[in-house]
């Protein structure tokens, strides 16, 4: 492959030569909200330290086969799939948070920042402004390029990186910033034998391949799952009139709130959360006590009156439908600060100590930190209302397929027959592998003789031997989870990319 496969440079020419400009090569793999953010603050820094800037990157080439924005997360053109994250939230820029707001604003829209809106117009706002983003880069004699194809591999070199792409072609870079999003679904239980079956479903993206796979006659169709994804589901497939059953080990919804949205004041409870002791053997019940602290500054109206206890998920649905609309939920004020304030002390923490925590508080988390926005739990409840939804009462005992139905057997025995299941049990967040012997770190598809990458140094770079120094590979988004908690977080997200945009800026010229 050497023989016939050129590695590629800036703007597809070979390696750099004695007559080639200084600075920097970078390459981003993965082009959705993660990448758009490297990219457009990684400009914006340019953009801001003038000449020096410029002549601190040379090339910046962006892998990824869908155009700029439209990943898994925000690239679905479906308006039912809305963000779950308020306007004043989503901006690419952290200096700047109401990028986004702006963005819409400039294009007519009128309502609140506090606002969920469709995830089609984030990607369209990311898409717009990685297109600005090129446009300022070529007037600093910047060249970025998107490259549509994968990124399976990239080998560590004396002099750089090489990464490999799906079609053939191998990139020599300076820096690496990963920023891939989710990609393969997770096997929800009992269904692992089942995951070529034409009838299963393994995610309910992109809206479009669910639609057809369904067709227009009305179905009796089981989603697995109940939380986000599974609302997504149940949301596209009752709209298009097909009778819709949820089931998950727990049988829970999330709960309910007008939108994760920016807190209106500081909560000094949740500042101080960052500055617990890791070695605290309390730490737990010192997280819950500020955070229930931080509940209670925001509203003097009892827990018990902001929530729900009823056991019925449908009926907990509506009561707590009715509380956000009646402005009720106080606790989901809370949640934006919570997040960041356990990102900031989740880095602190050991790998088994974060788990751990991690483990503690998940059904809370489950319920009320990654909770329902209002304007889709009122879809719900009105599915429920046609008969089109249910939310059953446990999960699968026993699966079957024939005579072209799917036969479930559920804990009390029954039987009930179904056209399709429809997996919406989430995603396994990014793994990169590590080859010691090959010096390749591998992001799809490793072989036998790599294993699991399972840490990241303080600055987000990719530590492939804990006795070395790490690598200029730095890792953004949700493959973060290596060392953060809620890594998925936007608003944590951005700071990332800012960061890493920094440091990219300040690196050594190679040509130097």
């Amino acid at each position: 492959m050497d023989a016939v496969v050129p590695d590629v440079g800036p703007a597809g020419v070979g390696r750099r030569g004695a007559d080639s400009p200084a600075g920097r090569d970078v390459v981003i793999v993965g082009g959705g909200a993660a990448g758009t953010s490297v990219l457009v603050q990684l400009v914006d820094a340019l953009s801001g330290a003038g000449g020096a800037g410029a002549r601190a990157v040379r090339s910046v080439r962006v892998v990824d086969p869908r155009p700029m924005g439209w990943g898994l997360a925000f690239g679905d053109s479906d308006p039912l799939l809305m963000c779950n994250s308020a306007v004043d939230l989503n901006s690419v820029r952290a200096r700047h948070p109401r990028d986004f707001e702006d963005h819409l604003r400039q294009r007519g829209w009128a309502g609140r920042a506090q606002e969920c809106v469709p995830r089609s117009w984030m990607a369209e706002y990311c898409h717009a402004r990685s297109a600005q983003a090129r446009a300022r880069a070529a007037a600093h004699g910047v060249d970025v390029d998107r490259l549509s194809a994968t990124a399976r591999a990239v080998e560590v070199r004396a002099d750089g990186y090489r990464v490999l792409l799906s079609d053939g072609r191998r990139l020599t870079a300076d820096d690496v910033v990963l920023c891939a999003g989710v990609r393969r679904p997770r096997v929800p239980d009992g269904f692992a034998t089942w995951q070529e079956h034409p009838r299963y479903l393994d995610s309910p993206y992109p809206s479009a391949r669910l639609r057809e796979a369904l067709g227009r006659r009305p179905r009796r169709v089981l989603v697995l799952g109940t939380h986000q994804s599974a609302v997504d589901a149940a949301l596209l497939l009752c709209r298009d009139g097909h009778q819709t059953t949820l089931t998950s080990p727990s049988g829970q919804l999330p709960a309910v709130r007008t939108a994760l949205a920016a807190p209106p004041r500081a909560l000094p409870a949740l500042d101080r959360v960052a500055g617990l002791d890791p070695a605290d053997p309390h730490l737990g019940d010192r997280l819950l006590r500020h955070t229930v602290e931080a509940v209670r500054s925001v509203s003097p109206l009892p827990w018990r009156r902001q929530v729900s206890t009823a056991a019925d998920p449908v009926r907990r649905l509506r009561e707590e439908t009715a509380l956000a609309e009646a402005g009720a939920c106080h606790w989901a004020r809370v949640c934006a600060p919570l997040i960041d304030a356990a990102i900031a002390l989740g880095g602190t923490l050991s790998d088994e100590r974060r788990r751990a925590l991690m483990a503690r508080f998940a059904p809370f988390v489950n319920r009320y930190v990654t909770a329902l926005a209002l304007v889709n739990a009122r879809r719900l409840v009105a599915h429920c209302d046609a008969g089109l939804l249910r939310v059953a009462a446990g999960y699968p005992r026993a699966v079957a397929y024939a005579d072209g139905r799917w036969r479930v057997r559920w804990p009390d025995s029954a039987v009930r027959e179904y056209d399709h299941v429809v997996n919406a049990t989430g995603f396994h967040p990014p793994q990169p592998y590590w080859d010691s012997a090959a010096r390749t770190l591998h992001l799809e598809a490793p072989p036998a003789s790599a294993t699991a990458l399972d840490h990241l140094a303080a600055d987000l770079r990719v530590h492939t031997d804990p006795t070395a120094a790490p690598e200029r590979v730095w890792i953004v988004g949700v493959g973060t989870h290596l060392r953060i908690p809620f890594a998925n977080h936007l608003n944590n997200v951005v700071r990332q990319a800012d960061e890493v945009a920094g440091r990219l800026l300040r690196a050594p010229n190679p040509s130097t």
